[in-house]
């Protein structure tokens, strides 16, 4: 299979190059090789994705193209320029309007208007990413969405589950680790790695179709206890209720003095329970998620300067003096 992917060189779109190469398919990446360099073996093609693409990539046929970009200008600007039988768009599940509803998925949940100009406002990454998958449907021979949840594993640029592999591994014997909400809370994640070997498996299949690439919910206390397995450690947890948490200033998701994973509920109790059934049964297979903890440690040892979200140590610290 000759398998075009557009990126290449960082997380999700450098593990897809390597998953293919890995299975002897012949690979061409392209980007404008910036954040990183490309798998060794594959065929790469500097190009920026705003100017028009060089005769290396508009001339040859692909049987598949996976592309992960966000911008409705680029690809458009693809699709039109190039050629190939099958087409793999990475979209999110930020495309869904419904953040609320459990055990959800493309058959029942509304989604967000598409916004085909690009924009940078974060608000637009679910109505952009919608753009994406029409402009696709509409001009892709065939062609397969694919919309995943939160993306974890070694190389993740967003810090969100490195925070936890990255506190664990700082955590004492005995040491208070704060946790959020109720242990039985659902979360849901899928590591980059089994996500690339399924969207090659997909791009061998010429699977048709829309789905939520995800792995089944576990409840968080569970989650974070192998967590704490593969990073190697045994802490004492101290969970906070949202109102606590909220009380004390600590902001969900993602970002400054933020508590990665924590969501408040139940208005995004859906964020972290779309159904992982049809994906399971089109060939995905998720690693336990002590695993993906122990290669994410791995990584961030050998990798100063990963980036990270989260409370640092001193705020933290004062949270937990706060909740005593």
């Amino acid at each position: 299979m000759r398998l075009l992917v557009l990126g290449g060189t960082v997380f999700l779109s450098r593990a897809v190059a390597e998953a293919a190469m890995s299975r002897g398919h012949h690979v061409t990446t392209a980007s404008r090789g910036v954040t990183g360099a490309p798998p060794a073996g594959v065929d790469h093609v500097t190009t920026d994705r705003d100017a028009p693409l060089p005769a290396a990539l508009t001339g040859p046929a692909f049987d598949v193209v996976v592309d992960v970009s966000r911008r409705p200008s680029q690809v458009r600007s693809a699709l039109a320029q190039l050629r190939a039988s099958h087409w793999i768009f990475v979209s999110s599940i930020s495309a869904y309007a419904d953040e609320a509803t459990r055990d959800g998925g493309p058959a029942t949940l509304p989604l967000h208007e598409p916004l085909f100009d690009d924009s940078d406002d974060p608000e637009a990454y679910g109505p952009m990413k919608i753009a994406c998958e029409r402009l696709v449907a509409e001009a892709a021979p065939s062609h397969t969405i694919v919309r995943p949840g939160l993306v974890v594993g070694p190389g993740d640029r967003s810090g969100r589950f490195s925070y936890w592999v990255d506190r664990l591994r700082r955590a004492a014997e005995g040491e208070p680790v704060l946790a959020p909400g109720d242990p039985d809370d659902p979360v849901q994640v899928i590591d980059v790695r089994d996500l690339a070997d399924w969207i090659v498996l997909l791009a061998e299949r010429r699977a048709s179709g829309v789905f939520d690439a995800i792995a089944a919910p576990s409840p968080i206390g569970a989650f974070l206890r192998e967590t704490a397995a593969g990073a190697g450690v045994r802490p004492r947890w101290h969970w906070a209720s949202h109102a606590q948490l909220e009380s004390a200033g600590v902001q969900p998701w993602m970002g400054p003095r933020s508590l990665p994973l924590w969501l408040p509920r139940p208005d995004y109790d859906g964020m972290m329970t779309h159904r992982a059934g049809p994906a399971v049964e089109a060939g995905l297979v998720a690693r336990p998620i002590a695993e993906t903890a122990r290669d994410t440690l791995a990584w961030l040892q050998a990798t100063p300067g990963a980036v990270l979200t989260g409370l640092t140590a001193d705020e933290e610290a004062d949270v937990l003096a706060t909740l005593r």
